[in-house]
This record gives C-alpha cells, sequence and structure tokens, in this order.
C-alpha cells in the first residue's frame, strides 16, 4: 500500500515522506534534521530507513537539511543536474550522493518508479515528481508560476496530487511584502495562485484524482481557508464534489501530518 505524509509545507519549509511499508523515500529537505527524524518517528520510520531524497530545487526551504542529513544517512540524492551543480557549489562533500537526470524522464528507486516533469520557478532546473508501485499514483507539484504542460500531463492517473496553493492575490496584493518580491510570487517563475492551484487540482480530479492535498501555502499571503474556497470552486467549475469525488487536505505549515493511503 502506498502512503505519503508531509512533514512540513510552507514557505518555511518542505518535506514529505512516501512509503510502500518497504521503501521510504522523502520529497525535499528542507526543515532541520532532528525535525525530518522525529516526523518520521511519529510515522514509524527510523531516518536510517531512508532510500533516497528527491529534491525539487535548491532553494532554501527545499534543502536546508542537506548538509547534515547526509552525515547521519547514506541514502542517494535525486535531482537535474542543474540543481545539483548548484547545491555543489553552496556545499563540499555532496557530490558523490547525487543521482542526477533530466527534467521528464523515469528510473526505478528500490521498485517504485519515479517520474519526473519540468516546472517553472526561478531556480536552476526545478521540477516536479511522480511516485507510483504500480498501481497507485502520487504527483507533487509544488513551486511554479505557471502549471506547465509536462505537469498536466503527469496529473493524469493520479490518485493523490500534492499540489500547490502559495497565496491569496487579495493577500498578496495588500500585504507587507515589497513590490519586487510580489513581482516575483505571482510572476511566471513564481507560485501558484489559489486560483491556478484549483485549476489543476481539478484537472486531476476531473482525471481520477481522489484526493488532493493543498501545499505551500504562503504564512503571510494564504489562509487555509481561502485555499481551500478556491479549490471547491475549481472542482465545482467541473461538477466535482468536495468530499463525494474529490477529499481536499490543507497540509499545514509546520507540522507533520498522519499517513495518507496514495
Amino acid at each position: 500500500m502506498l502512503r505519503m505524509a508531509t512533514l512540513a509545507s510552507g514557505s518555511s519549509g518542505n518535506c514529505a515522506v512516501v512509503s510502500d511499508g518497504r521503501v521510504h523515500i522523502l520529497i525535499d529537505a528542507g526543515i532541520s534534521t532532528r525535525r525530518i527524524s522525529q516526523g518520521l518517528k511519529a510515522l514509524g520510520v527510523e531516518l536510517r530507513h531512508i532510500s533516497g531524497v528527491l529534491i525539487t530545487h535548491e532553494h532554501t526551504d527545499h534543502v536546508a537539511a542537506l548538509p547534515v542529513l547526509c552525515k547521519q544517512t547514506g541514502a542517494p540524492l535525486f535531482t537535474t543536474e542543474g540543481t545539483a551543480s548548484e547545491l555543489c557549489g553552496r556545499w563540499s562533500g555532496l557530490v558523490e550522493r547525487f543521482r542526477v537526470f533530466e527534467p521528464g524522464q523515469r528510473f526505478a528507486l528500490d521498485g517504485l518508479e519515479i517520474g519526473t516533469f519540468g516546472t517553472s520557478h526561478d531556480a536552476a532546473c526545478p521540477c516536479g515528481f511522480s511516485v507510483t508501485d504500480g498501481t497507485r499514483k502520487l504527483v507533487l507539484c509544488t513551486d511554479t508560476g505557471v502549471i506547465t504542460p509536462e505537469a498536466r500531463e503527469e496529473a493524469k492517473g493520479a490518485h493523490t496530487l500534492v499540489g500547490e496553493f502559495n497565496y491569496d492575490p487579495e493577500m498578496l496584493r495588500t500585504g507587507p511584502y515589497p513590490v519586487y518580491l510580489k513581482e516575483r510570487i505571482r510572476g511566471d517563475r513564481g507560485h501558484l495562485s489559489n486560483e491556478m492551484g484549483g485549476q489543476l487540482a481539478a484537472w486531476a480530479g476531473a482525471q481520477g484524482a481522489r484526493r488532493v492535498i493543498l501545499a505551500h501555502l504562503s504564512q503571510e499571503n494564504n489562509l487555509p481557508r481561502l485555499a481551500l474556497e478556491a479549490a471547491r470552486k475549481a472542482l465545482a467549475e467541473l461538477g466535482l464534489k468536495e468530499g463525494s469525488d474529490v477529499e481536499l487536505v490543507a497540509a499545514p505549515r509546520g507540522e507533520a501530518t498522519d499517513w495518507f493511503e496514495v
């Protein structure tokens, strides 16, 4: 049975875990190794059992734990060549740990199939991931300013989508961020708004997804209530209902969730 949980999801740190009970994979490591270890233990997983770490891009809220994590686990790091290059320039001793790929490539990781797809973010070579055991499929798409055709294609057949709902446009507009940062966030290489996240959620639901986890909510520019409202509206426009058709879950920013069955 394929399961997943988020250990943290927000602008200050991101980390998720996917497991079939035998293989345990981290997606990003943007919180401390201590918090990762504690979150895993609460789920019945030890840090030493991690089979690999999938890295979406090099921003600190997705990779902060890597230097310490690599000292405490022998797990390989899977990411694009551009991201690996950025991280090797930042921290020494990591080059041997990387297994690089081009967005769009697929590979096996201890019996699970990993799919990759390009995203649009102000990073070297950002990507999203899918994980499948051949029966169930998880797709994670965060940190992208637009829904790329590759992301939309990969969302087909997903049973669970972890999708970005980063900001509410009005909260961002009236919030305290400087103009340049607001422009970055809502640009094509920034983040998805609640409405754009809802579009991807509804698309995935129309293709058969039965759960959408609303992820990467900004603490300053969003509220879970607003993100959920946008997701419900997008589902309704395609004739889908929350609960009976698609379950919606807003991932907490700083706390770990329990397991979700994919």
